[in-house]
């Protein structure tokens, strides 16, 4: 069968992630959307999502599709009614559509005509940014369970102080020697070739995903997923990093999502609760306006390619978008748009051609190649962002 993921409702309410990546793609637990669904029904799958990204993430589409509304993850249930799809027949979840076998062209569908199935259970579906920390807890347990069942873990070091053992999984070439582990309050995940340095203490649940790194006496809390390739240093408590993203100093991050290319400069703050503790509000890019959480606790969302200096202060809820360097003394507003250069005392404009060197650079350490259609993407990003920026 031929799967697409399409990024319905919830697209726009998932900027900054979704400028620079479907939804399907949004790390969470620890795997992507995406990775969840192709383990879960062992197939490929392809992209329904916005224009200007379908060059990097296309769409095959065949005479008979299922689609699938990428905002929810699967679950064994969920995955064995999206497989057993007949045609015209279409899985809701209340009011939303979670997945549809269609023989027809995507403007044609009418669910009128379509046989109605019930999805009554329990399942996680990410719809506003903060879902992508805020879930992670559970989204780990499930992806951890998923990942880990009937298999043998690598032995734990002997000299790693270790707590609830059985709730810990290492896969082959992770690297951890005299550090702490406690899987009582939930599991712990180490990925292949990744690395726990000396001194760290990590409370799950936690995910370090493969090649990530936690340097020395680092402390973490959980529920945090640490990205490919990413590096975290410092505290770090409920956080959600994207592949190739470095937080390697001292310093606090809580209750944030980092997006993919960030770098934290060292000693570099968050707040994530207010000072009257009151429900924290973040910048939505729908209403262009400030939106209620629920949340009493909620830090920093950082867009793709952002960066900030050294010693810098976010207050609580701040939403940076992509391609911004945030430096300076003082708190940044807590919106700062894509393409952003500066701090408190004020923002010029970033102009693409310094911001794709510096994109190109980045990449290189990483053997990533920024090509044409990295490029491509944030340029459209840069356009559309520049109703958000004083220029």
């Amino acid at each position: 069968m031929n799967y697409i993921l399409f990024d319905g409702p919830a697209r726009n309410a998932l900027l900054p992630f979704t400028f620079t990546r479907p939804v399907a793609d949004i790390l969470v637990g620890i795997m992507t959307i995406r990775q969840k669904w192709e383990m879960r029904l062992g197939s490929t799958t392809t992209t329904l999502t916005e224009e200007y990204l379908s060059d990097k993430y296309p769409m095959v589409e065949l005479e008979e599709n299922v689609m699938i509304n990428a905002s929810f993850l699967p679950n064994d249930v969920l995955a064995e009614m999206v497989s057993n799809l007949e045609p015209n027949q279409a899985i809701f979840k209340g009011d939303e559509v979670i997945a549809f076998y269609t023989q027809e062209d995507q403007e044609s569908v009418d669910f009128d005509t379509y046989e109605i199935l019930e999805y009554n259970e329990e399942c996680i579906s990410i719809e506003h940014t903060w879902d992508i920390f805020s879930k992670n807890d559970t989204a780990i347990r499930e992806d951890f369970e998923y990942l880990t069942e009937d298999r043998k873990s690598q032995p734990i070091p002997k000299s790693v102080n270790v707590i609830a053992p059985e709730n810990i999984f290492i896969e082959e070439g992770a690297k951890l020697e005299f550090v702490t582990l406690n899987a009582s309050f939930g599991p712990i995940y180490i990925g292949k070739d990744s690395e726990i340095m000396e001194g760290t203490v990590i409370r799950g649940p936690f995910a370090l995903c493969e090649n990530a790194q936690v340097k020395m006496g680092a402390k973490v809390y959980g529920a945090t997923t640490v990205g490919p390739h990413s590096r975290i240093g410092g505290e770090v408590k409920n956080a959600v990093l994207f592949a190739n993203s470095n937080k390697g100093h001292e310093g606090y991050l809580g209750d944030s999502v980092l997006g993919e290319w960030c770098n934290i400069g060292a000693d570099s703050n968050n707040s994530n609760l207010k000072n009257n503790y009151e429900e924290v509000k973040l910048w939505s890019y729908e209403t262009e306006g400030f939106a209620k959480t629920g949340l009493q606790f909620c830090g920093l969302m950082m867009g793709d390619h952002s960066k900030c200096g050294i010693n810098t202060m976010f207050n609580t809820g701040t939403v940076v978008g992509v391609s911004a360097n945030i430096f300076g003394s003082g708190f940044p507003r807590n919106f700062v748009p894509s393409f952003s250069w500066g701090g408190a005392s004020g923002f010029t404009t970033y102009i693409t051609k310094k911001a794709f060197e510096t994109a190109r650079i980045v990449m290189a350490r990483r053997n990533v190649e920024f090509d044409d259609r990295e490029a491509a993407i944030l340029e459209h990003v840069f356009e559309e962002s520049k109703k958000w920026r004083k220029e």
